[in-house]
């Protein structure tokens, strides 16, 4: 059976959608049957990932809104190994559509019943909100990545996702996990960077990712190619930190995991 990890932290900005769509593609490179799934309005992953959104016929909205089978719903990429369930404009108005509906926060987590058994991994990127969308995708998981920008206000909000993760375990999805905080656009030239680095680790500990994304020209361009960064230029530092950072996971599930019960936030003792 597969397992679903979303990427989640409701500041900006922080890398999210570049994580998911990397770190898919990377998995997927890696030889594990990989789906992508793009729980964001802005459809940044759906654009990342080689399609438009304005011409996406079928999106997770049509899953979560109208209960469409999510596997009717899947685009092959070009990447091979990896597939997609896009988003598009109309996921906007999904928060207020679903706000009457009957177990409105596990209609995600029902669409995907099925296909967990179809794939090794499936990364959902979470919109930057702790909105209804973000809850369906945390009550889906099995465990969450949250990405930290090694940047001034780093760890602003934080509290408050952990504090909406515990939530969930507690009333929704009690066998959520923190998979792992994961340092990006770290910088090695600048002592803020390092300084945040130090930060994180000292507090949070093992619950951080030895992988670092460094901050690289060639993963901003990617993008704009509709490529992941492995096949934009697999020779950047972009491409090998989140290589890294796939195989790292793959460690963490099928050789090294970390008990359940050590990677539960407790809130009241952060």
């Amino acid at each position: 059976m597969g397992k679903i990890i979303a990427i989640a932290n409701q500041k900006g900005g922080v890398g999210k959608t570049t994580t998911a769509i990397n770190l898919a593609a990377s998995l997927a490179v890696l030889e594990h049957k990989t789906l992508l799934i793009d729980a964001d309005p802005q459809a940044n992953a759906t654009t990342g990932a080689g399609f438009d959104p304005k011409i996406v016929k079928a999106s997770v909205y049509d899953a979560l809104v109208n209960e469409r089978t999510s596997k009717d719903l899947l685009l092959e990429t070009q990447t091979p190994n990896l597939y997609l369930l896009p988003s598009d404009l109309d996921l906007v108005g999904a928060e207020i559509e679903l706000i009457n509906h009957p177990n409105r926060e596990k209609i995600l987590k029902n669409s995907l019943a099925s296909l967990k058994e179809e794939f090794d991994y499936i990364i959902i990127d979470c919109s930057p909100s702790l909105g209804l969308i973000t809850v369906n995708a945390l009550t889906a998981a099995d465990s969450v990545i949250i990405p930290i920008q090694c940047e001034y206000f780093a760890l602003e909000g934080l509290g408050k996702l952990l504090n909406t993760i515990k939530i969930i375990q507690n009333r929704l999805n009690p066998s959520l996990a923190i998979e792992g905080l994961l340092l990006t656009m770290y910088d090695s030239r600048l002592r803020l960077s390092n300084q945040v680095v130090e930060e994180v680790q000292k507090h949070f500990q093992f619950l951080v990712f030895d992988t670092i994304i460094h901050r690289n020209t060639r993963l901003g361009e990617a993008p704009s190619f509709g490529k992941p960064i492995l096949m934009y230029d697999a020779s950047a530092k972009g491409s090998v930190n989140y290589l890294n950072l796939a195989r790292e996971l793959l460690q963490k599930n099928e050789d090294t995991a970390i008990k359940y019960a050590d990677k539960v936030i407790d809130i009241d003792h952060e």
